[in-house]
């Protein structure tokens, strides 16, 4: 049995003369529809982003459509209104003073209480979502996602440039993310009963207005019967996100089968917490936390990855893409990397040029 998936991807609204994020109100409500039959799209918690929903997926070729067919859209849809799109986990440049935020119930409650951080939230991301048989299930998977999150952070990294300068990080959407309430790798369960139990606990404080509101890089969604992983950055091309949908799907579909509900050995959070700010800081170009301890090259990393899940890519029909997939990415660079050739050779012309180019390319 192949597991179904979906892919929520997230854009950033440009001022075509400035680069500065922008409210395209009138480009938004073109876009707003509940169902364009592959996708569908919404707003976010800033005018200035817009995101998308594929349906659920069996094959790769359903996702790359839905994907490519929202790309376009939005393509046209801002062509025709003089504003850039940009696919990457965060503004390279912000104007001064608060953003506009989405005029929603749900998003102004958030806004108050957030302030600063929501101020700053010009970050957007790629979630996937792989479809579970129940939620002991789920929460399975999730004990056995803790170790790995870090590299599927590292390889989806995005987002190198903030407030004009380079960040020097990978992915500055993974050390924004540290400032929410609730976020970073998801506690261990001992069930779907405990993380009911847990999860109620967070929504009887203060400062966790909803189950949307926990932001932990992954967890289980309360809208439909996935695991939903939300560690990556937004990716340039929609074959990036595809790449990180495939791999996904096949670590969610190998936990769902392999091993007790909690792993014999519990990787210390502590361990778990400093490998996502080494993610996040050297993206695939530098050592990451390897199981059960110590730091290793993000390749080799990979490579023991790539192992685990061998026999759900096969039966996906997916090894050869990821394997492709990922040599390209060690070969030619993250999204960081290829965002930084761009400046280097182009200043910021040359990054909102790769932003455009990218939008529509597969």
């Amino acid at each position: 049995m192949v597991f179904t998936f979906g892919i929520e991807e997230e854009f950033l609204l440009m001022d075509a003369s400035t680069g500065f994020p922008t409210a395209a109100q009138e480009l938004t409500r073109a876009l707003i529809s509940p169902d364009q039959g592959t996708f569908t799209s919404s707003a976010e918690l800033l005018d200035a982003q817009v995101e998308s929903s594929t349906r659920v997926c069996t094959t790769r070729e359903e996702a790359l459509d839905a994907l490519l067919g929202f790309r376009s859209r939005l393509a046209g849809a801002a062509a025709a209104t003089g504003v850039r799109v940009a696919a990457t986990g965060a503004a390279p440049r912000i104007a001064e003073g608060p953003p506009v935020l989405n005029s929603s119930d749900r998003y102004r409650r958030m806004g108050v209480l957030t302030g600063a951080v929501a101020h700053e939230q010009y970050v957007n991301g790629t979630h996937i979502h792989v479809g579970i048989p129940s939620r002991d299930t789920g929460v399975r998977v999730l004990n056995g996602l803790r170790p790995w999150l870090a590299l599927l952070g590292a390889v989806a990294a995005n987002s190198p440039y903030w407030r004009g300068q380079d960040s020097s990080f990978a992915s500055w959407r993974m050390v924004h993310y540290r400032r929410w309430s609730v976020q970073g790798c998801p506690p261990v369960f001992a069930d779907a009963q405990d993380y009911a139990r847990r999860l109620e606990g967070l929504l009887a404080t203060d400062v966790v207005l909803d189950a949307g509101h926990v932001g932990w890089a992954a967890r289980l969604s309360e809208n439909f019967p996935t695991v939903e992983v939300r560690i990556a950055d937004a990716q340039l091309q929609a074959g990036d996100s595809l790449l990180l949908a495939a791999l996904v799907r096949s670590l969610v579909q190998t936990l769902a089968s392999d091993g007790a509900a909690v792993p014999a050995v519990v990787p210390d959070p502590e361990l778990l917490d400093v490998g996502l700010w080494q993610a996040a800081r050297f993206g695939m170009g530098g050592n990451l936390l390897s199981h059960p301890g110590g730091s290793v090259p993000a390749a080799e990393h990979l490579d023991a990855l790539l192992e685990y899940v061998a026999p759900a890519l096969e039966d996906a029909g997916d090894s050869d893409f990821v394997t492709a997939g990922l040599a390209r990415v060690l070969g030619t660079g993250t999204g960081a990397e290829r965002q930084r050739a761009a400046v280097r050779s182009g200043g910021y012309p040359g990054l909102a040029d790769l932003y455009t180019r990218s939008l529509t390319a597969e």
